[in-house]
């Protein structure tokens, strides 16, 4: 495993995985996990999990006051809910698309995709179950019918699988990067290029574990297609292919390039502008029916704060 990145995270049958870079020797193991997980969860609860057994350290179970020592292998198991009952609620919808087998929605910026432990209100899944009633059960009791993701403060298009064969078909189209996703964002900056490819490998940021960077240390593809739409001097418009899907790919590569996000609070600069969040829309979708294997493509518009942030700029 890599000596150089903050985390070594691998997910094999559910088993997360870190060794330990020497900079977080003596940090209990508890802070270590809540902070390094993707999913927002709480210390206690992480503490829970290594009171039952779901964490080891070097293959043997410790207490959750732990104190880490470099090259640990630490071990987490996050176990299955016990008990846990998602709540249908009434969060309103922009349905584009619905029939026996899939769902189309053009989420709104804001909204999380799906519950993570601690966490189990006000998501996406919690919406579909007050409208939909039927969802693949696939991704597991916190996940029915989520095939992919996009970030809470990302709007535009996602598709969600109503029975296990749909659900099936939409993974394998994503694995085999055959599915359109085509987004648009503004960033910072006037590209160089009317158009390009971004082939760089995302993983863990060793300076802040719940960030991504491009590295070649444990690490996974990631391509992403620009094409600039509109030049503003200081932003440029452009339209974004994902030919793969890591987490935080179009923020990471665009920061890579010198050309963050606007309003991106992770990889950009927030502050003076008038949205909350990244101005990123998931705008094309298109995939091949799981059923009739007919293509169907979608398109969302951009949402109203996106583009009066766009007017602003064009008239400034």
């Amino acid at each position: 495993m890599n000596t150089n990145q903050t985390s070594s995270e691998a997910a094999t049958n559910d088993v997360i995985e870190w060794t330990v870079e020497g900079q977080y020797a003596g940090e209990r193991i508890d802070k270590f996990i809540t902070e390094a997980l993707e999913e927002d969860v709480s210390r206690t609860l992480v503490q829970q999990w290594v009171k039952d057994g779901h964490v080891k350290v070097n293959g043997k179970a410790i207490k959750p006051n732990y104190k880490l020592s470099e090259q640990d292998v630490i071990s987490l198991r996050i176990p299955e809910p016990q008990g846990v009952e998602l709540a249908a609620e009434n969060i309103p919808l922009n349905v584009v698309y619905e029939d026996a087998d899939v769902i189309v929605i053009n989420k709104q910026r804001g909204l999380v995709v799906h519950p993570a432990p601690g966490h189990y209100s006000g998501t996406l899944v919690n919406a579909l179950m007050y409208h939909c009633k039927d969802l693949s059960g696939i991704n597991g009791e916190l996940r029915p019918g989520i095939v992919h993701r996009i970030d809470k403060d990302t709007s535009g298009l996602i598709m969600s699988a109503k029975n296990d064969k749909a659900h099936a078909s939409l993974a394998e189209q994503l694995k085999a990067h055959t599915v359109n996703r085509k987004y648009i964002a503004l960033v910072h900056g006037n590209l160089q290029h009317d158009q390009g490819t971004i082939d760089a490998p995302i993983g863990r940021d060793s300076n802040d574990r719940k960030m991504y960077t491009v590295t070649e240390k444990n690490s996974k593809q990631a391509v992403t297609h620009f094409v600039v739409i509109e030049r503003f001097g200081d932003f440029t418009l452009v339209e974004l292919k994902l030919e793969t899907g890591r987490t935080h790919q179009i923020r990471v590569h665009m920061k890579f390039i010198g050309h963050p996000l606007v309003g991106d609070p992770m990889y950009g600069k927030s502050k003076g502008m008038l949205m909350d969040g990244q101005a990123l829309h998931a705008a094309i979708l298109g995939f091949k029916h799981p059923r009739t294997g007919e293509w169907m493509q979608f398109e969302a518009p951009i949402p109203a704060d996106m583009e009066n942030l766009l007017q602003t700029i064009r008239t400034s």
